[in-house]
C-alpha cells in the first residue's frame, strides 16, 4: 500500500472516517466464537431485537444491514407502493449522495424540497402533498427527514410530531434517516425514542458506522404492517448478510448501553470547540452548530493552510465533521495550522 494512503491520526473530513470504537471492535471479537445459526438466527441478533424494543418501544422490528444506503434504499423501499413518492428535503442524502439508489434501486420517485437550514416544515411538505390516485403522478405516500440533516442542524421532537400528524393525517409514513440520531439525541438531551416513536416517526434508518462501527446499520420498523415484504426485500438488495452476528452484536455494544451516548456527546463536544476556535479565525457559520457537524466560509488562503475541501465543491465553504475519535489536541492543532 502506498505511504499516502496509510491511516492519518485524524481527519475533519468526514466522521466516516474514523476507525472502529474499541469497545465496538471487542464486541465483534467477542461473537467470534465457533459456529452460529446463519441469517440473524443467532441470539446476537435476537439480543439486538431486545435492545431496540428497550430503545424505541415494545413492538419495534429491527433489521441489521451493511450501510446506510442500504438501510435507506430498503426502509423507503418497503414503506413505499411500487407506483410511489417520497417527499425530502432538497440536500437530502437520499437525494444528493447516493448516486440515485432510492430511485434506480428502489423504483421510488423522490420530491425534493428547498428548506432552511436542511429542514422540512408541514408547509413546505404540503407543496409536494397533493395528488393520490391521479394515473398521471407518482404518489407521494412517505415523507423522509434526516436527523441530523445534512447541514448538521435537529429537529425538535414538536417539529417531528408536526411533520408526523401531518403524514398520517394524509395517509403517509414518516422516515427517518437516522445516520446520525445519537448526535441529535444528544444535544437535544432526549432519549431516542423521544425523537423517533414518541413523535410519530413510523421507520427510521439507525446508524452506526458513524459513531464507532464498520458496516453496521440497521432498519428499525416502530409501526407493524407499515413495511410488507422488507425481509424478502432485505434480501433482494443484498442487505441480509449470513453472518448476522457480527454486525449485531456492534449494534448491541453501541445501543445496549450508554456508548452510542457517550461517543455522541463527544464527538459534539468537539465540534462546539471546533466552532468556537474558528470565529475569530474570520470564519462565517452558515448553520447552527447542533451536532457534529461545522460548516462555514472561511478566506481559501486561510483553509488552505490545512488543506481543507470544500463543501461539494462550492467556492469557499467548508464541512468539518468531528467523530467519537476527535481529541481536544486535534481540534487545536488544526485551528493552530489555520492561524499560520
Amino acid at each position: 500500500m502506498p505511504s499516502n494512503e496509510l491511516a492519518t491520526p485524524h481527519s475533519f473530513a468526514s466522521d466516516n472516517w474514523s476507525g472502529i470504537h474499541p469497545e465496538v471492535l471487542a464486541a465483534i471479537t467477542a461473537a467470534n466464537t465457533g459456529a452460529a445459526r446463519a441469517y440473524g438466527g443467532d441470539a446476537w441478533t435476537e439480543r439486538f431485537q431486545q435492545v431496540a424494543r428497550e430503545l424505541f418501544g415494545a413492538e419495534t422490528e429491527a433489521f441489521p444491514v451493511f450501510n446506510g444506503t442500504g438501510a435507506n434504499v430498503l426502509a423507503l423501499q418497503a414503506a413505499t407502493p411500487r407506483w410511489g413518492a417520497v417527499i425530502c428535503a432538497r440536500n437530502a442524502h437520499i437525494n444528493t449522495a447516493e448516486t440515485g439508489a432510492p430511485e434506480k434501486t428502489g423504483g421510488l420517485k423522490l420530491l425534493p424540497l428547498e428548506g432552511e437550514h436542511g429542514k422540512l416544515t408541514p408547509e413546505i411538505v404540503a407543496r409536494e402533498a397533493w395528488g393520490w390516485g391521479d394515473e398521471h403522478r407518482a404518489s407521494p405516500d412517505v415523507v423522509s427527514i434526516s436527523q441530523v440533516t445534512e447541514v448538521g442542524t435537529c429537529y425538535t421532537p414538536d417539529e417531528i410530531r408536526a411533520l408526523a400528524d401531518q403524514a398520517h393525517e394524509l395517509g403517509m409514513l414518516l422516515h427517518v434517516d437516522g445516520s446520525r440520531l445519537g448526535n441529535a439525541a444528544a444535544h437535544l438531551g432526549t432519549s431516542l425514542a423521544a425523537i423517533t416513536n414518541d413523535a410519530g416517526v413510523d421507520l427510521l434508518s439507525l446508524g452506526g458506522t458513524k459513531n464507532g462501527a464498520l458496516a453496521a446499520e440497521a432498519v428499525v420498523v416502530l409501526r407493524p404492517g407499515s413495511t410488507p415484504g422488507i425481509t424478502s426485500l432485505r434480501k433482494m438488495n443484498l442487505q441480509l448478510s449470513s453472518k448476522m452476528r457480527f454486525i449485531s452484536a456492534q449494534l448491541t455494544a453501541l445501543y445496549g448501553g450508554d456508548l452510542w451516548l457517550r461517543s455522541a456527546r463527544h464527538a459534539n463536544a468537539m465540534a462546539d470547540r471546533l466552532a468556537e476556535g474558528l470565529e475569530p479565525l474570520g470564519a462565517t457559520l452558515l448553520h447552527p452548530v447542533e451536532s457534529n457537524a461545522v460548516f462555514c466560509e472561511l478566506d481559501p488562503e486561510v483553509a488552505a493552510r490545512a488543506d481543507l475541501r470544500t463543501s461539494r465543491g462550492k467556492g469557499n465553504t467548508y464541512r468539518l465533521m468531528c467523530a467519537f475519535d476527535t481529541t481536544p489536541e486535534a481540534v487545536d492543532e488544526l485551528l493552530a495550522t489555520l492561524r499560520g
